[in-house]
């Protein structure tokens, strides 16, 4: 339900005559060019609102309930009150479906006189990362207690735009600025009570705006501090520091200096040769050097935008500078590391479950983001693979669940979903499109939200609709010209699969869309079973057809495309983790699978696994997670991984960058198939339990945040200990 406002959206004046763009289209669709004012970009504006509560007033108030702030701004906030860190958000969307949060504000508050300080951030550039390049810019904010309203945003509040902050370069796909900050300009105290904001101007309120505003249905981000691993002095004026691992952030320091005086803040996720400098420009196109002009007093650094990192050097002139300042304010979705914990007597697989668990975490923003650096953008085949993961290492759905609801409401733009969402950057990929029913499922397995899948079933049925168009006659879809036909990224991982995938898509008919459009078929129909519905199924028929067309019955393989002699690792993958593969296939394409390895990306590694379980064979699913092979996870982890990469190793890919959740398939692998938990019923409300272990485990404990209550699991030399929620019934094969 939208929200009413009593407040007011409070813009920056500029902002307030410029007409709205509207940057949504499909993305083969010609379309006309925008421009964006160059003098608008990297905004940063600073918001003061001053208002009285008193004593017996806030009182009442937390007496009655929680004393509550709604606060949303475009593109992005940061929240003080009474010069105290509060919250940042809001999640990104669309105007028409715009997220606020409601935050519990009273332990920030005092009697009598209080202030709350927002810095707002409007990007301006058309990317993958924000909802940005469309001139809406602002904040608003209403302060109630006990159900009556205490402060809202309106004309009396105090701003001005920041002159400190000055954009550098532009890096990664458009992504982000590098940040100049000028201490000499800086408005200090001005997060403080006390402050004089007498020279600010009134706040510019806009008459008319176009946002409708939703409650986001998400928490705001954990933010906290977070203390190096090491700090090496190299110089009188250079700092190496290592935080350990890949973190989501910003680097905080503290130094003193002559006015003037420039230190470089380089940023990195390894190091170069040398061991002793950050590798700044980093692999996958992102320039991580940030200057920062003192002021003459003591002053700290504090950028805006976050970065995904894990050491910095710091570089300048004749520094006074305390290493004790050296820190990191680490942002990431909340995640109680408690909710999933394992350790086993393997110490390859408790590094490979590590690496994967970190970026995972590092990779959930407000959104999931496929990487955190050069994209920062949500990828729906990506979310096939981090959102499986994610609901199992964080024990909490609602992440996911907005997720999928995203991509569903994209549907006003194409019936077939967008790939990239939010964001205004024009993204289609017909591989991942027909990945969406599949995931409602999932969701719905580890949640039970039976109305979330009423509510979506709608949508499943238009992409269906949307995809029959391309239907050559036969059931079999073609030339698939509105969406990128993927199949795998990079393209050098696609095992020489025998079809020109060109952009738009050429002629002809390919199995690797068909086996996913069989696969969304199915989920679409078992999401109509689910809901009681009549179910026709066409599924008999185009199984029928895809045989026909792909299955070769003397190889008993399955073809790349038709008329094609190859048999690429994906062509078989597919049929067999969707039950398309006849039953004397399997042997074939398991040899198949076992010959090529991981011939494929980190992101279809995962169907490769499932196809594996799913044909039931543990040993070579086990032997490839657990693989030291130039194409594994255990590379990764040769290379010196904390995160979960993009590619198998540092320099499979030409961009490669070294935090990609998409490549966390080993958690959900790990847990449903070697130690083989898995909800038989929807929500958790009966459990499977189907251990496979590898022979060379001596030893394992799991402990697993559920929704009906804790799993703790842990195996000893031969004997189990084992504690399930109470009340659930546990099937145990």
């Amino acid at each position: 339900m939208s929200k009413a406002w009593k407040a007011n959206w409070l813009t920056d004046e500029p902002f307030g005559e410029l007409a709205k763009l509207h940057p949504f289209h499909k993305e083969m669709s010609p379309v006309s060019a925008m421009t964006h004012r160059e003098d608008l970009l990297h905004h940063h504006w600073l918001v003061r609102g001053v208002f009285r509560i008193e004593e017996a007033e806030l009182a009442s108030g937390l007496a009655s309930g929680p004393i509550v702030l709604d606060i949303s701004a475009d593109d992005y906030y940061k929240l003080y009150i009474n010069g105290h860190f509060v919250a940042q958000g809001p999640a990104q969307s669309e105007a028409d479906h715009y997220y606020y949060n409601r935050l519990e504000v009273g332990e920030f508050l005092q009697p009598g006189p209080n202030v709350i300080a927002v810095h707002v951030y409007y990007q301006g550039l058309l990317n993958r990362a924000w909802n940005s390049a469309d001139y809406r810019q602002g904040l608003i904010a209403e302060l109630t207690a006990g159900g009556r309203m205490i402060a809202v945003s309106d004309g009396t509040w105090k701003a001005r735009r920041a002159e400190d902050n000055q954009p550098g370069d532009i890096f990664g796909y458009d992504t982000q600025f590098t940040e100049h900050i000028d201490a000499r300009k800086t408005e200090r105290g001005w997060r403080e009570l006390d402050f004089d904001d007498s020279s600010w101007s009134e706040a510019h309120v806009s008459k008319q705006t176009d946002y409708v505003f939703i409650e986001q249905p998400t928490p705001a981000l954990t933010v906290y501090h977070k203390l190096p691993q090491a700090v090496t002095q190299l110089g009188p004026d250079r700092y190496l520091i290592d935080f350990g691992e890949e973190i989501t952030g910003q680097f905080t320091m503290e130094a003193s200096g002559r006015a003037g005086d420039t230190i470089e803040i380089r940023c990195g996720e390894e190091l170069e040769e040398d061991g002793l400098s950050v590798r700044f420009q980093l692999r996958c196109n992102c320039l991580y050097r940030d200057l920062w002009t003192l002021s003459g007093r003591h002053d700290r650094f504090e950028s805006y935008d976050y970065k995904g990192f894990r050491y910095v050097e710091v570089a300048g002139g004749e520094l006074a500078v305390d290493p004790d300042s050296f820190g990191a304010v680490v942002r990431h979705y909340p995640l109680e590391e408690d909710n999933c914990r394992f350790h086993s007597s393997d110490e390859r697989m408790n590094a490979i479950f590590q690496i994967c668990k970190n970026g995972v975490k590092a990779g959930a923003q407000e959104h999931y983001v496929d990487c955190p650096t050069r994209e920062k953008g949500q990828y729906l085949g990506d979310n096939t693979v981090i959102g499986h993961s994610h609901m199992l290492l964080s024990g909490d759905f609602r992440l996911y669940r907005k997720t999928i609801g995203q991509f569903a409401r994209s549907s006003t733009l194409c019936p077939g979903l967008m790939a990239v969402v939010p964001g205004h950057f024009m993204q289609e990929i017909a591989d991942f499109s027909l990945q969406w029913p599949g995931q409602v499922l999932e969701y719905y397995r580890y949640s039970g939200d039976l109305d979330f899948v009423r509510d979506m079933y709608p949508h499943a049925k238009r992409l269906l609709e949307h995809f029959r168009q391309y239907d050559r006659g036969d059931g079999l879809l073609h030339e698939i010209t509105d969406k990128w036909n993927l199949v795998d990224w990079p393209r050098e991982l696609r095992d020489g699969y025998d079809f020109e995938l060109a952009k738009p898509i050429g002629p002809g008919c390919h199995n690797v869309i068909n086996a996913f459009y069989l696969g969304c078929v199915r989920s679409v129909d078992e999401m109509g079973e689910i809901l009681g519905m009549p179910i026709e199924s066409e599924l008999p028929r185009l199984k029928q057809r895809f045989l026909e067309v792909f299955y070769d019955p003397a190889l008993r393989l399955f073809r790349d495309a038709e008329g094609s002699g190859h048999h690429a690792l994906h062509s078989n993958t597919l049929p067999l983790l969707f039950g398309l593969a006849p039953t004397e296939s399997v042997p074939a394409v398991v040899e198949l699978i076992r010959g090529k390895g991981f011939s494929c990306g980190v992101y279809f590694a995962y169907f490769v696994l499932r196809a594996l379980a799913q044909a039931g064979e543990h040993a070579l699913m086990t032997e490839l997670l657990l693989s030291e092979e130039q194409r594994s996870w255990g590379n990764m982890v040769k290379e010196g991984a904390t995160a979960c990469f993009e590619a198998w190793g540092k320099d499979q890919k030409w961009n490669t960058s070294l935090c990609h959740p998409w490549a966390s398939a080993p958690v959900p692998v790990l847990i449903e198939n070697i130690i083989g938990l898995k909800p038989s019923k929807p929500g958790w409300k009966e459990i499977s339990f189907a251990p496979r272990l590898p022979e060379a485990w001596k030893s394992f404990s799991l402990q697993l945040r559920v929704p009906t209550g804790w799993i703790r699991l842990s195996y000893d030399h031969g004997q189990w200990t084992e504690e399930f929620p109470d009340k659930v019934r546990v099937i145990r094969c």
